[in-house]
C-alpha cells in the first residue's frame, strides 16, 4: 500500500501494520489472549465486510493467500462505495485470491454468490447504525461452525441509540450475547482507535 514501510530480508518482505490505521492490528496489541488466535489461518475462506480501499484487507490477504495465492485462500472483500471499490479492484488485480465485491455488506443475498464456502473468519467494519444486528445476521448466514467473527464497532455510528458511548457498546454486546455467537473478548482500542471496541467472537461447534 502507498506510504507503507517495508523491509526485505532476502526473498522475504516485511510490511508495517499500523495499529492506528487498522482495528485488527490494534486488537492484536490490546487483546489479553494469544493475539495469533484472532487472525485467520493460511488457506482460509475469509469475509471482510466494509473493506474500504483495502488497507487491512491486504494484510489479511498476505496471511490467508500469500504470494500468488500459494496457500489457496480466499478473501471476499465487500464495499458499498464505488470509489473505494475501484481501489479494491486495483488491489485484486495484483493479489490472487482477493475477491472485491461492490455491494451492501448487510445483505447476505449480495455476498453469497462470491463465497466458495462458509467462512472460517469474518470481520465487519461498517459505519452504520445497528452494527451488531448486521454482524449477527451476516455471521449466522456465512460463518462455519468453529469459525471466528470480529466486529469493529464505532460508537459514533450508533448515534441513533440513546445514551453515551459505553451504553452503545453495552447494547451491541447484549445483541451478541443473545445470538448463537460466543463472545470471547471485548477489546477496548482507546489510545489507538478512539470510540472503538472490537468484539471477538466464535461460532458454536
Amino acid at each position: 500500500m502507498r506510504g507503507e514501510r517495508r523491509k526485505k530480508d532476502g526473498r522475504i518482505e516485511w510490511r508495517k501494520w499500523d495499529p492506528s490505521k487498522s482495528k485488527i492490528a490494534a486488537a492484536l496489541l490490546r487483546t489479553k489472549h494469544d493475539s495469533v488466535e484472532i487472525l485467520p489461518n493460511p488457506g482460509s475462506t475469509c469475509l471482510y465486510l466494509g473493506a474500504s480501499s483495502g488497507g487491512t484487507v491486504s494484510h489479511i490477504h498476505d496471511i490467508v493467500c500469500g504470494a500468488d495465492n500459494h496457500h489457496g485462500g480466499q478473501v471476499v472483500a465487500v464495499e458499498i462505495s464505488p470509489r473505494m471499490a475501484r481501489d479494491l479492484l486495483s488491489l485484486a488485480k495484483k493479489r490472487r485470491g482477493l475477491v472485491p465485491v461492490l455491494g451492501d455488506a448487510r445483505k447476505p443475498s449480495e455476498v453469497a454468490p462470491f463465497m466458495r464456502s462458509r467462512a472460517d473468519w469474518i470481520h465487519q467494519d461498517l459505519s452504520i447504525a445497528d452494527q451488531a444486528e448486521a454482524f449477527v445476521r451476516m455471521s449466522e448466514a456465512f460463518l462455519k461452525p468453529g469459525g471466528t467473527a470480529i466486529l469493529s464497532l464505532k460508537a459514533a455510528s450508533e448515534r441513533t441509540s440513546d445514551g453515551d458511548d459505553d451504553s452503545r457498546f453495552e447494547k451491541a454486546e447484549k445483541r451478541i450475547l443473545d445470538s448463537e455467537l460466543n463472545l470471547l473478548e471485548r477489546i477496548d482500542l482507546s489510545g489507538l482507535e478512539e470510540q472503538h471496541v472490537v468484539f471477538w467472537c466464535s461460532s458454536s461447534l
